[in-house]
């Protein structure tokens, strides 16, 4: 099994959003997912995503974005990004999903010889402090990832690989320690992916996070063609 991960689809099949006011390079990027998607990922492999799938704000919208890559090869996994407004509670969202596809709600999910945890994550301090509010949330964050991490660590054998997805980047340059850089510490994955993060050059993207590979999957930095993680 191969593992990939893309995120940043910005779906929006129902209520149109062209994502070309981003740039030229998002000119028709639904289509761009799709063909290169189909020439990379094999049915037995796995697909990470993580977060911001759709800009839909309602859950049957959304599902009718999820449906154009639903039938694409591999196995899904979803997490949800700050734009996944739609997102729903984990017993409705589950219900909904078409076969293939998972959804990491402050838990994990195993595949294979692979075990996904993760959480959306939120702003971390950097070269400035973060604000009353965004450090409340970040603690929210942190500890939803504790849980994931622990639902990982139930689900886990031995020889099986731990993948940690975030949606927002785990670190803010110069990169000092915060609440979710201490548990992913504590995990020890195998190896971190994020997405958030736009018009970003790969060699400029934080590559490392305690000694951790990291890979940024935004869809645009990856030119719209998952990327390989991982051969099991």
């Amino acid at each position: 099994m191969r593992v990939f991960a893309i995120a940043d689809l910005h779906l929006a099949t129902v209520t149109p959003k062209p994502m070309s006011v981003f740039g030229p390079q998002w000119a028709l990027h639904p289509q761009a997912i799709y063909e290169r998607w189909q020439d990379t990922v094999h049915a037995g492999d796995l697909v990470l995503l993580p977060g911001d799938l759709s800009w839909a704000m309602r859950l049957p919208e959304a599902m009718q974005d999820l449906a154009t890559i639903a039938p694409l090869p591999g196995t899904k996994v979803l997490l949800r990004g700050n734009h996944d407004y739609w997102w729903p509670t984990a017993g409705k969202l589950r219900a909904a999903l078409p076969a293939g596809m998972l959804a990491i709600v402050n838990d994990a999910v195993r595949v294979g010889n692979v075990v996904v945890c993760g959480t959306r994550g939120w702003l971390t301090p950097g070269y400035e402090p973060l604000g009353e509010d965004d450090t409340r949330l970040l603690m929210r964050e942190a500890e939803r990832l504790k849980l994931s991490v622990q639902a990982a660590e139930r689900l886990r054998q031995p020889g099986d690989h731990l993948i940690l997805m975030l949606h927002y980047p785990p670190a803010t340059s110069p990169y000092p320690p915060n609440p979710l850089s201490r548990v992913i510490e504590d995990a020890r994955p195998d190896l971190i992916v994020y997405g958030h993060l736009h018009g970003v050059p790969v060699e400029r993207s934080m590559r490392h996070v305690v000694g951790i590979p990291a890979h940024l999957v935004a869809a645009d930095v990856l030119k719209f063609s998952p990327k390989l993680l991982l051969e099991t």
